[in-house]
């Protein structure tokens, strides 16, 4: 095909802000995860697609498969809808105290 481009697994961003390996950064409305530390306004590499075991809101409790966000004035994910944005789909329960969730992003 004359019209591809690449398998959409990974896009190069520039973001404002420092992200550490592992970290997750919204774009817009995509969440994507560094492969890589990322320096501020310095190119790097993430992943759009994807598990990963991502910061969670404590108080949250998640079962498998049920819609999650991304709060963005947190930094973890939520199953709160409000203003946040679609972060994916819960991979695996994470109960209320939990400080983590496995998420499969983008889902």
């Amino acid at each position: 095909m004359k019209n591809y481009v690449q398998d959409g697994k990974t896009i190069t961003f520039t973001p404002t802000v420092a992200v550490t390996s592992g970290g997750a950064l919204l774009m817009t409305a995509m969440l994507a995860v560094a492969v890589a530390a990322v320096a501020a306004n310095e190119a790097g590499e993430f992943t759009t697609e994807g598990v990963y075991e991502l910061p969670k809101a404590t108080a949250d409790d998640v079962t498998v498969g049920a819609q999650l966000y991304w709060d963005d004035s947190a930094k973890n994910i939520t199953t709160v809808v409000g203003t946040n944005k679609p972060a994916g789909k819960a991979w695996a329960a994470s109960a209320n105290g939990a400080t983590t969730v496995m998420v499969k992003i983008n889902a």
